[in-house]
């Protein structure tokens, strides 16, 4: 469907469909000069990291005069000035007539727009008043100049880490190093199977390196380096051309994990993203600590129970529950916050109806993501194997709709990726 609708189609629409009632039922007409005002309670904004959690802009819209007692469903869409809105960002607002954002939810949005973080922008907004999945009002359009922060670091760099020893084998993509806080001082965080690697740059061989006598320092078209199955630490320094390798893992530990204190524990994964160490972990009631290479010698805990972890300190009490954790080295705190956990379920996927297929979180993108095969039929998304909270589609858009419509797949494999912080999906054919 069109984003714009004439009046003249909707009076068509309506007049051929009520018309064709029952002759007692009441005929409706809709008044073709029905319209939506819509405005910004702001022309210019600079939006800071500092107040992420601040309420910076409500959008307000008028209640069109349908003709006659209608329910509309409001929907607000955000396109960048060059754009139409077929690929614009959508906020549901249901039948309210106004919508204030937080400044982390509109710089979201607008990340989402691909937009340039830091530097001013134009975006445009209107409010679309949905009367059915074929009829929809449409209002003005308003500008709004706006400049978004970036809200995640950016520590790529152009090297990584290629070689049998690596997942994806002599082919690549090849395992990333990140930056550190040290120029041209490089880190990677890899699980490694028994055999080799050399570092190389763009996942090309025009510029590799390698170590010629297993010594630690690299030559450029070297040898490849031999590589025993583990986790490691890799640190790569351009400058002098060494590196090192150490075991390193960080993890959960405690009576209210899984392996209890004698572990092993529940492994954490590096975000780049944020430069800290996650895990989502369903945890018992009990308490729990950080440490080092499943081993006591280094370990973090919360002495006052503040959010702030101390080496050799408390135990961290913790209720049950499934949790997003998040420890942060860099300014040495740590945080629990309760998280659903998704998964993909229909007579389309392998398990049905009766049983879900599980989502990984990607805390780099704030995605969830599974890669499955489908058969034809149909799917929706659902959290925590229970229809509580599920999501589908009713306008088969990639918009999600809670407790909607389910979405009709061809068979094939797919990447599936959840977002639930703009309330979208995407199925990509592998």
């Amino acid at each position: 469907m069109k984003n714009y609708i004439s009046k003249l189609t909707l009076l068509l629409i309506f007049t051929l469909t009520l018309v064709s009632c029952d002759k007692d039922e009441p005929v409706y007409y809709l008044n073709p000069d029905a319209s939506v005002d819509m405005s910004l309670s702001a022309q210019n904004l600079v939006l800071l990291k500092d107040n992420s959690e601040n309420e910076i802009l409500t959008i307000s819209w008028s209640e069109p005069d349908f003709g006659y007692n209608a329910v509309a469903q409001y929907s607000i869409l955000i396109d960048t000035e060059q754009g139409n809105f077929s690929e614009s960002q959508t906020i549901t607002a249901g039948e309210t007539l106004n919508k204030t954002l937080t400044v982390a939810e509109l710089n979201k949005l607008l990340l989402s727009l691909e937009l340039e973080p830091e530097v001013a922008n134009n975006v445009q907004f209107k409010v679309k008043a949905n009367l059915s999945s074929e009829v929809a009002i449409e209002s003005n359009t308003v500008t709004l100049n706006v400049t978004p922060y970036a809200d995640k670091l950016d520590l790529s760099t152009t090297w990584g880490i290629v070689g049998s020893a690596t997942p994806n084998g002599w082919d690549g993509p090849d395992v990333p190093f990140y930056k550190t806080n040290q120029p041209d001082v490089y880190v990677a965080y890899a699980t490694l199977g028994d055999g080799e690697i050399k570092f190389r740059e763009n996942n090309s061989w025009t510029l590799n390196h390698g170590d010629n006598g297993g010594d630690g320092t690299l030559e450029k078209d070297g040898e490849n380096m031999t590589i025993t199955a583990g986790t490691y630490k890799i640190v790569f320094n351009l400058a002098n051309l060494t590196y090192t390798i150490e075991n390193f893992t960080w993890g959960l530990v405690g009576d209210a994990t899984t392996n209890g204190w004698d572990g092993p524990d529940m492994p954490m994964t590096y975000d780049s993203s944020s430069d800290t160490w996650k895990i989502i972990a369903t945890l018992k009631e009990g308490k729990m600590k950080f440490r080092l290479n499943n081993d006591w010698g280094t370990n973090y805990g919360d002495d006052s129970n503040d959010g702030t972890i101390e080496n050799g300190g408390s135990d961290i009490s913790i209720n049950a529950g499934t949790y997003l954790i998040t420890m942060d080295l860099n300014n040495m705190s740590w945080n629990a916050e309760p998280i659903d956990l998704w998964g993909v379920i229909g007579n389309a996927t392998p398990g049905g109806w009766d049983t879900d297929t599980d989502m990984t979180y990607d805390f780099k993108n704030q995605v969830w993501v599974v890669d499955i095969t489908l058969s034809d039929g149909l799917i929706k998304f659902r959290a925590n194997d229970a229809w509580s909270l599920n999501y589908g589609d009713d306008t088969n858009d990639g918009i999600l709709d809670a407790g909607g419509a389910d979405i009709s797949v061809s068979s094939g494999n797919y990447r599936i990726t959840l977002d639930l912080v703009n309330l979208r999906y995407t199925l990509s054919e592998n």
